[in-house]
């Protein structure tokens, strides 16, 4: 019976102990589950002002970006070295650091007046009786800025000082351009717009006409090339605007100068000009290219009246700036499609209508393994010419000292070594030219009417 009895007793006392464990396990798991929601929940808020303060950053402007400094590994190592060198740019687009060096040895027969060209890239050199052994060239230095929006428009400037073996410096290019890219384009300042008379591999086809000035040597043949109104001028400025369409590309260029810059010391015709006013050029292009083929039309105007003249016998002046100018080139670019055995091939003619004078030109060049030939015909139709004024500056240099006709044929070749000693910035360049003329005027002389000449032209790039 005792035993019984304390079964009983021990059987209760264990379910009683199961149920009070039993509750104590239960409210402890409520407890933990309770501690777990309320971490859910302030993670919840930390989220949610995490991502407040995200949208708080995109809506604040970004801060201007401090100037970028490059400087020096010693620099680091020694911060207190004040002299060591150091580059600092303003982080405003990229920046750009180029240039050449190009050298001629060149060798011609008489130089006197053919026609107005430069055979010398020294500009202080003039026409003589003498043959011409020469070494000239310069060193040009480019410094480029391109800055472009992720919209694609875009703004920059290029510098281009030049040191020529004369101990002068000069200046290529000077310009400030902006845009859209593959749309429009507006440039200002010293440069040349669109080449309507390219010459191919020009090694010694130098004509006074590199530049807007000096392009008319009076006494010479000219070879009109649409230069008049392209810039880089000595005397004044250009502003170009452009747009693109497709493969059309439309350009119009203006000119403001000192037109009577255009004459070698300021002679035309015999006479001695003046200048009352600056001129200004319009020089409008039209292109369409297709793969390797291209085709450009344009004209140059100077449109301003009266601009310069000389004095008649009654000191009455006489206007001379009247000048209208037009132009058609053919390319052909193989070398896009077929970089070792493409051939280049340009076709140009222009056509000049001025004041007293007309004068046609027309030019076919090709160029194939380097080898580069050409052949350039220029017409002159001079109706009026002072032949007493002319023998005063011309005495026996000038070619041209009556109203005429006068025909201008000129040979050029030239043939490029590539890759000197293995460097492919390194060119050399043979060239080589003649020229002759034939008059048909009262008192025409066929004698001695033939030029030529060669160079060898060092090329290097950096």
């Amino acid at each position: 019976m005792r035993i019984k009895i304390k079964f009983l007793a021990l059987f209760t006392s264990a379910v009683i102990s199961s149920g009070a464990m039993a509750s104590n396990n239960e409210r402890a798991l409520e407890q933990r589950l309770d501690q777990l929601e309320q971490r859910l929940i302030a993670a919840e808020k930390r989220a949610s002002t995490a991502e407040s303060e995200i949208q708080k950053i995109k809506s604040t402007p970004a801060p201007v970006t401090a100037p970028v400094t490059v400087v020096s590994e010693q620099s680091v190592n020694s911060k207190t070295d004040n002299q060591s060198p150091k580059l600092q740019l303003t982080g405003y687009g990229d920046l750009k650091i180029y240039g050449d060096v190009e050298f001629n040895m060149d060798a011609a027969s008489r130089s006197n007046g053919l026609t107005s060209m430069r055979r010398s890239a020294n500009i202080n050199w003039a026409d003589g009786n003498n043959e011409l052994w020469d070494i000239n060239g310069r060193l040009l230095l480019g410094f480029d800025g391109y800055r472009r929006m992720d919209d694609g428009k875009f703004a920059g400037f290029t510098a281009q000082p030049l040191a020529d073996l004369t101990g002068h410096m000069n200046l290529d290019d000077a310009a400030f351009f902006f845009g859209q890219e593959n749309d429009w384009k507006i440039k200002i300042g010293r440069f040349e717009a669109y080449d309507m008379f390219p010459l191919n591999q020009d090694t010694f086809v130098e004509y006074s006409g590199n530049t807007a000035n000096d392009l008319y040597g009076d006494g010479y043949g000219y070879i009109y090339m649409m230069k008049e109104g392209r810039g880089r001028s000595d005397s004044g400025g250009s502003f170009l605007m452009s747009k693109t369409i497709d493969n059309w590309y439309f350009e119009l260029n203006t000119l403001l100068e000192d037109g009577t810059s255009l004459y070698q010391d300021k002679e035309y015709h015999g006479n001695e000009l003046t200048k009352d006013k600056n001129v200004a050029y319009l020089r409008p292009v039209i292109s369409w290219s297709q793969d390797a083929f291209s085709v450009a039309a344009a004209m140059e105007a100077q449109v301003v009246d009266n601009a310069y003249g000389y004095k008649d016998a009654n000191g009455k002046i006489v206007d001379q700036s009247s000048r209208t100018g037009y132009g058609l080139t053919m390319t052909w670019n193989g070398l896009k499609n077929d970089p070792d055995n493409g051939i280049v091939a340009n076709f140009n003619t222009a056509y000049l209508d001025a004041a007293d004078e007309t004068d046609f030109t027309a030019g076919v060049n090709a160029l194939w393994q380097r080898f580069e030939l050409g052949y350039i015909y220029a017409h002159n139709d001079i109706d009026k010419f002072d032949v007493n004024s002319a023998m005063g500056t011309c005495d026996d240099d000038c070619w041209i000292t009556n109203a005429g006709t006068y025909d201008i044929h000129t040979i050029h070749s030239s043939y490029q070594f590539p890759n000197v000693m293995g460097m492919k910035n390194f060119n050399i360049y043979l060239g080589t030219y003649v020229s002759w003329v034939s008059a048909d005027h009262d008192g025409s002389d066929g004698d001695d009417n033939t030029r030529y000449g060669g160079r060898v032209r060092f090329k290097y790039y950096f």
